[in-house]
């Protein structure tokens, strides 16, 4: 069946995905008066309404919080960004949504309205020049047709409607944001800080720069400060954790001007052959299978990396036989999704008389020091890196296992 009424199916602009781009591009649409159709493949999560583990303890869940063996084997690749008990539910199953990978390729997916906005761990950090002229200077890559002067004050804008906690350093390579009260690092951390900087001149330590009020609140659904729950991947009630659910499309909805399509699959952007424009997008309904085609002026793909591709690449015409956009046949190839997992773990022994109040939901940052200026050590690759971490106390439980609570015992 397909349905296309030109009238009821119009719209100013339609935005494909509700992630952390996609709930932006509607706040801004809507906010400036535009008639806005978003649209998402997935189901509808509404905030708080579909958190359901948000306040549970371990002892409240079927298996303490841990993943059975059997639950992981849904969650072949998924299980490598750490799906549990708690957070599985804003997962995709591998045993639904497999990919084939020739070597590991982490793409973490999770088919909602949010998308990953759910489970980012919502650090933040400004890009500066140094990025920003990269390719030009080493000559890797296209050069970037703007820099951070131009980019800045877009920073600040999204930053005081997100709310970003973290400490001023006044460092080139890392400029600072429109920061809330910053979190503390514990002991260890601190111990950590000191002896870097007793050590090295060329490289500092802070805490981490996250998306999580800290102080005061922010518009959206109830955005509230953190409570130091550490519960975030469940989805936040109080709204400290920056989300599309909790702040973006919150704000879209307040002006009039959003209609949410949740469980609708985007399989091609509409080409007119005469405007030699886009002209909207075909639909399938995902419960239904219906086939269905919206029409707008202005079509913004904001559904990651790999599903926008994916819809160029379905988006063929007379004009890009090969994909929308597709002349250079690069489409497709050289894709980044998100890195994860190379790093280096230690142990302290000390500082056994402190403990820390409240779960922190952040860890520590060592911004980037190599290849900063031409008074850097000497390395061999271009470039440079950061430093993400925390420390905790290991080996030790609030509750020994064997005293567990209630009639399961």
């Amino acid at each position: 069946m397909s349905i296309n009424n030109s009238t009821l199916n119009r719209y100013d602009a339609i935005v494909v995905g509700t992630g952390i781009s996609g709930g932006w591009a509607a706040k801004e649409l809507c906010e400036n008066g535009l008639k806005i159709l978003v649209l998402e493949r997935g189901r509808m999560v509404k905030h708080v309404e579909d958190y359901p583990t948000m306040h549970l303890d371990p002892w409240d869940m079927p298996h303490r919080g841990q993943t059975t063996q059997e639950d992981l084997k849904d969650y072949d690749k998924q299980k490598r960004w750490g799906v549990w008990e708690g957070n599985k539910h804003f997962y995709n199953k591998d045993s639904k949504h497999d990919y084939d990978e020739i070597k590991p390729f982490d793409w973490i997916r999770g088919t909602q309205v949010g998308g990953r906005s759910l489970i980012w761990g919502r650090q933040t950090y400004r890009w500066s020049d140094l990025d920003f002229t990269a390719n030009a200077k080493d000559g890797y890559g296209v050069d970037w047709p703007i820099r951070y002067k131009d980019i800045a004050p877009w920073y600040s804008h999204v930053e005081k409607h997100i709310g970003v906690s973290g400490e001023s350093l006044n460092l080139p390579q890392l400029p600072d944001s429109e920061f809330l009260p910053p979190m503390e690092l514990n002991c260890v951390e601190d111990h950590l800080k000191k002896s870097i900087s007793n050590n090295y001149t060329d490289r500092l330590m802070t805490i981490g720069r996250v998306a999580h009020i800290t102080k005061g609140s922010k518009k959206g659904a109830g955005r509230s400060a953190c409570q130091f729950r550490n519960k975030c991947d469940r989805g936040c009630p109080f709204g400290a954790y920056f989300s599309s659910n909790s702040s973006t499309l919150p704000a879209a909805e307040a002006t009039g001007n959003l209609t949410l399509r949740p469980n609708s699959v985007v399989a091609e952007v509409i080409y007119d052959p005469n405007t030699q424009k886009a002209t909207g997008v075909r639909v399938v309904d995902a419960i239904s299978n219906e086939s269905m085609e919206f029409n707008s002026k202005i079509i913004f793909l904001c559904a990651s990396s790999m599903a926008s591709t994916a819809i160029l690449m379905q988006s063929k015409s007379d004009r890009f036989p090969n994909g929308m956009g597709n002349d250079s046949g690069e489409l497709g190839h050289n894709i980044m999704d998100h890195q994860l997992g190379s790093g280096a773990n230690g142990k302290f022994d000390g500082y056994k008389d402190k403990y820390y109040t409240g779960r922190r939901p952040n860890g520590f940052y060592i911004p980037r020091f190599r290849n900063i200026n031409e008074n850097s050590k000497k390395v061999d690759f271009l470039r440079g890196y950061g430093y993400q971490g925390g420390a905790s106390r290991h080996d030790w439980s609030e509750t020994i296992a064997e005293l567990s609570y209630g009639q399961r015992l």
